[in-house]
Order: C-alpha cells, then structure tokens, then sequence
C-alpha cells in the first residue's frame, strides 16, 4: 500500500465525519449586552468599564454616569 492510498483513505474517512460546524460568538455577544444607556438605550457589554460608560454620558449626553446608568446593573467599576 502506498503513500497515494493512505491518503485517499484519510480523505474518505474525514469526508465520513462530515463537515466541521462553525463556531460564532455573536449569539455569546449579544447574551452579555446587559447594560443599557437610560437615555438612549443603547446596549453595553457587561465587560464594559465605568470609565467608559462616564465618557459616553459626558459625550454623548453632556451628563452624569449616575443620570445615564443604574449603579446595581452589575457596572464594573
């Protein structure tokens, strides 16, 4: 048996196996998407930091972190 038929044989077995399915966070994403601006609710991952979420209060709204966001929403600080 040569190299060409082991080769062959692997590709029989792998296509037997089916393809490999596709792995995508986008469902995982859009799961974390827990925070949400009171204003424009517009949604954050939880990941986000309270720096970040003051800079769009101040940017976006011209207000506080504490007009735009709930404290207990799970805000990391």
């Amino acid at each position: 048996m040569g190299n060409g038929a082991k080769a062959q044989q692997k590709r029989d077995r792998a296509k037997e196996k089916g393809p490999k399915e596709a792995k995508s966070q986008l469902k995982s994403n859009a799961a974390a998407m827990s925070i949400k601006c009171k204003i424009c609710f517009q949604s954050f991952q939880s990941t986000i930091s309270r720096k970040m979420l003051s800079d769009h209060a101040s940017n976006k709204h011209t207000k506080n972190f504490e007009d735009c966001f709930n404290a207990d929403e799970g805000v990391a600080k």
